[in-house]
């Protein structure tokens, strides 16, 4: 294998393999789970109030009865009635106001919902730097050490792959081809 085709390999390995590049943690809007009650057709919650960022996730199994989750003003749909539903919205900044949507199979037996999306909290920099001072030692340690255990593996993975590359014969791991030329002859 060429060195340039290793090297990329290895990186490649290396942020599948990382931990914490990438996590749920990140997000910082809230989840509310809508589900269904099926022996009275009513969403539970019917009614909720979230900010601006957060998402609505309309969520049921196993019931006897089709079901979905359509807002009137076309914002949402989570698709044809089914028994099996797993639909989150994210309401995006700028999307403040009032929500009503209903199951258009049980919409007549009053199976309606209402999702109130107040506007997300302005930071100004006094909140920056009070919630900068908050910041507890603890914390700043638990970020620090998953930056640590990120660059421990990707020097564990380059030593693997430098060793699985000396075995198989690779003396000389430059990258001109020059150089290899010389060499055989």
């Amino acid at each position: 294998m060429k060195p340039q085709n290793l090297f990329a390999l290895s990186l490649l390995l290396a942020s599948l393999l990382s931990p914490g590049l990438v996590s749920a943690d990140d997000y910082d809007g809230e989840v509310v789970v809508i589900t269904v009650d099926s022996t009275n057709l009513r969403f539970s919650p019917s009614e909720v109030t979230i900010q601006e960022g957060d998402s609505v996730r309309f969520f049921w199994s196993g019931q006897l009865l089709p079901h979905n989750a359509v807002a009137e003003d076309g914002t949402f749909d989570s698709g044809d009635p089914s028994r099996e539903v797993d639909y989150t919205f994210v309401f995006e900044l700028g999307t403040n106001g009032t929500y009503e949507f209903v199951c258009e199979p049980h919409e007549s037996a009053g199976m309606v919902g209402t999702i109130n999306v107040e506007p997300a909290p302005v930071a100004n920099e006094s909140d920056i730097v009070q919630d900068g001072d908050q910041l507890d030692s603890e914390e700043i340690q638990d970020d620090s050490s998953s930056i640590h255990l990120d660059a421990i593996y990707l020097v564990i993975l380059l030593i693997i792959v430098y060793f699985v590359g000396r075995s198989r014969g690779g003396t000389n791991l430059g990258y001109s081809n020059q150089e290899n030329t010389d060499q055989e002859e």
